[in-house]
């Protein structure tokens, strides 16, 4: 996994990054909470290469210490930011339960399709010296790894930001300050240009019970991009998006590391927000994707996609978005950034009835999480967003299961075609229906790297 010019993990460049050998295994969290089987939530080791006997299915189950962690997103420990660091390795992947605060760390590289669990960082200890709770991006810094946390020890926001050293021990908060910053949630950081830019969702308290859409109204969920000075680690200007940016959840810079143009999908108004910084120096904003609500027969308003996660590719031509409630992936050109073209759609699952099945099995839930490989060409779908929240929209997905689904991509001319030699049932686990959410390789991902 390494290029000749260095020692360290990673790559030497995002063009070195798609040159990588093909991922032939999967790390998927995989979830039992919420759906009433007590038994703890997992990450499952998924069979992606097509060569083998296996392919396609959950070769091993690493189950978590305690039960209710709600396992949701996970990171590194070390990505290409120290790629020149020849004391790091790629060898751990730390997986926060959002409701737990418990942090797994999880040793991939003894036996890559055996992980094991190496430590669990105590979401008590973590209250406690930090009052931080509910656990969401993982970002390696360096040697070092911070992680955003959406709530106060009491579930309150805004939360903050959680820096464990290269040993996972923790050294205490990274911000300086959080200003007058009202949320969190995702983060992505561009060291060229001094910048971090982060996200807002909406306080624990708010957000785990279920969604209410009266609490939208009642500002409750978040509408702003905040732009950092990231070495002084603290917030200097806020982007207020309105009613165009309704929960702005998942943000992606550029893998190019010279670049400040970076994207995020405000998930309620379904929308993508693009920004960047001006030749005069300053961060602007515009929307550039706008997906229209859509009728139903049972719904009192027209269904918002809920947009929850974007996705930019390693060479930085495609931008791929999910509608969860409609139930379509989508593929846009952006090799425009202020003008995306949109080159590819499929359905699978969803509310509005265009893709019930896909492969021979019925879809509970709508695409929802989705990692890109190195070179771009596959695509890899999950379908459960959150535990309170699918069961609100999708209630069949408690006893059905999430699905995950591989999706072929044309990187020259664009499009998508689903893969029908690709389909992994979590319903058929062998503890009952569990539900599956974000997806890791060993070598590193498309949601992880990032150029210093």
């Amino acid at each position: 996994m390494m290029d000749g010019a260095c020692c360290g993990p990673g790559y030497a460049s995002p063009a070195e990054a798609i040159k990588a050998p093909r991922e032939k295994l999967l790390y998927t969290i995989a979830i039992y909470t919420g759906t009433g089987i007590q038994k703890p939530d997992y990450l499952a080791t998924v069979d992606a290469d097509p060569e083998s006997p296996t392919y396609s299915q959950v070769i091993h189950r690493l189950e978590m210490p305690g039960i209710g962690d709600e396992l949701h997103h996970m990171g590194w420990n070390a990505c290409s930011s120290c790629h020149d660091d020849a004391g790091m390795s790629r060898k751990y992947l730390l997986v926060p339960g959002v409701r737990s605060n418990n942090i797994h760390v999880i040793d991939t590289a003894t036996d890559p399709y055996a992980p094991r669990l190496h430590k669990v960082i105590d979401g008590a200890e973590i209250k406690s010296k930090t009052n931080l709770s509910g656990p969401h991006t993982v970002h390696c810094l360096g040697s070092e790894i911070i992680i955003s946390f959406l709530g106060d020890a009491q579930g309150e926001a805004p939360g903050g930001y959680l820096q464990l050293n290269k040993d996972f021990e923790i050294v205490g908060r990274w911000e300086e300050t959080m200003g007058d910053i009202p949320f969190s949630y995702d983060f992505w950081y561009q060291p060229r240009h001094n910048v971090m830019v982060s996200s807002e969702w909406a306080a624990p308290n708010t957000f785990m019970p279920g969604f209410d859409l009266e609490e939208v109204g009642h500002l409750k969920y978040g509408r702003r991009l905040h732009i950092w000075d990231f070495e002084a680690r603290k917030p200097v200007e806020t982007m207020y998006l309105g009613e165009d940016g309704l929960m702005p959840l998942e943000v992606k810079f550029h893998h190019n590391p010279e670049s400040s143009h970076g994207f995020c999908g405000a998930a309620l108004s379904a929308n993508v927000i693009h920004f960047w910084k001006s030749d005069a120096g300053k961060w602007e904003w515009e929307k550039i994707i706008d997906v229209e609500n859509e009728p139903h027969p049972e719904w009192p308003i027209p269904i918002p996609g809920v947009m929850s996660a974007i996705l930019v590719s390693m060479d930085d031509k495609y931008l791929y978005l999910n509608n969860w409630l409609h139930g379509d992936m989508r593929q846009y050109n952006i090799s425009d950034p202020h003008n995306p073209v949109l080159t590819g759609q499929v359905y699978m699952g969803g509310l509005l009835g265009k893709a019930p099945e896909v492969n021979g099995i019925k879809v509970a839930g709508g695409p929802q999480m989705y990692q890109l490989s190195l070179d771009g060409t596959r695509l890899y779908v999950t379908t459960s967003l959150f535990s309170t929240w699918d069961n609100q929209f999708y209630p069949e997905i408690r006893t059905q299961g999430g699905v995950m689904l591989m999706i072929d991509c044309d990187v020259q001319n664009g499009g998508m075609k689903i893969n029908e030699d690709f389909i992994v049932d979590f319903g058929k686990e062998p503890n009952g229906p569990s539900r599956c959410h974000e997806t890791r390789y060993p070598g590193g991902d498309c949601t992880s790297d990032i150029w210093l």
